[in-house]
């Protein structure tokens, strides 16, 4: 078993900085999703053939679930959780064509992605209720509470990085281990737990992003009554 098969290789250094294998394809798949959703965009049909309607089927599901949880805040939100959700599902599916690695095995690619979401929670947050508004519910019910508000902000962030990271490393362990004992006997039944535990890990996290902006936008209990243009924009 060698070491590119469990930790991420050093392709080359830029001055201090390592460049692993598993940041560059990171870098690779952002710029596919880039160009694909510019191409697509552009040539959008109005008699769809099956690609569109796939795209726009997952497009409508994602927009459906995110309307779930914020439906006035769908065209605020949705385009940094889509977006979330198509690098997820695309990192943690690469990892099934040869010599790629998932960009999702790299603790340090979770710890970028978590670390994006806790900024985009205060990001929402400040915009939806204003500074004062948002930095206040630290100091509720009881100022005292405020360190106790502190903790629980960075443990969450460390949460959502160590799972997505434990998940999708124990899953390719699992699947490495099966295929040295097993050879190439069981390829199928592996190759359809990948798949499915990829969508699952690439769901959890983009609901819980979704969940802790959520929380954000609505700390201030006097601004969570919506506005009547927000409940038509909800219908």
């Amino acid at each position: 078993m060698r070491d590119g098969e469990i930790f991420p290789i050093v392709v080359f250094h830029l001055g201090p900085l390592e460049l692993t294998d598993t940041l560059l394809t990171a870098f690779g798949l952002t710029v596919v999703i880039w160009l694909g959703s510019v191409l697509f965009s552009r040539r959008l049909k109005q008699d769809p053939g099956p690609i569109q309607t796939s795209v726009e089927g997952i497009v409508l599901a994602m927009e459906a679930s995110i309307r779930q949880v914020l439906p006035a805040h769908v065209a605020q939100v949705g385009p940094f959780i889509m977006g979330l959700w198509w690098f997820l599902l695309l990192a943690n599916l690469i990892g099934l064509i040869p010599g790629l690695h998932s960009p999702t095995r790299d603790l340090s690619i979770t710890s970028a992605l978590a670390l994006l979401v806790f900024l985009s929670v205060h990001w929402f947050g400040i915009r939806s209720e204003g500074w004062k508004g948002y930095l206040s519910h630290y100091l509720k019910p009881f100022p005292f509470l405020l360190p106790f508000h502190l903790v629980s902000e960075i443990t969450r962030t460390v949460a959502l990085a160590v799972r997505l990271f434990g998940n999708m490393m124990s899953l390719d362990l699992v699947a490495l281990i099966v295929l040295m004992l097993a050879g190439f006997l069981v390829p199928v039944p592996i190759l359809m737990l990948h798949i499915v535990e990829a969508l699952v890990q690439t769901y959890i996290f983009g609901m819980l992003a979704l969940m802790y902006i959520a929380g954000g936008i609505h700390s201030s209990p006097r601004r969570f009554e919506s506005h009547p243009q927000d409940k038509e924009d909800s219908q």
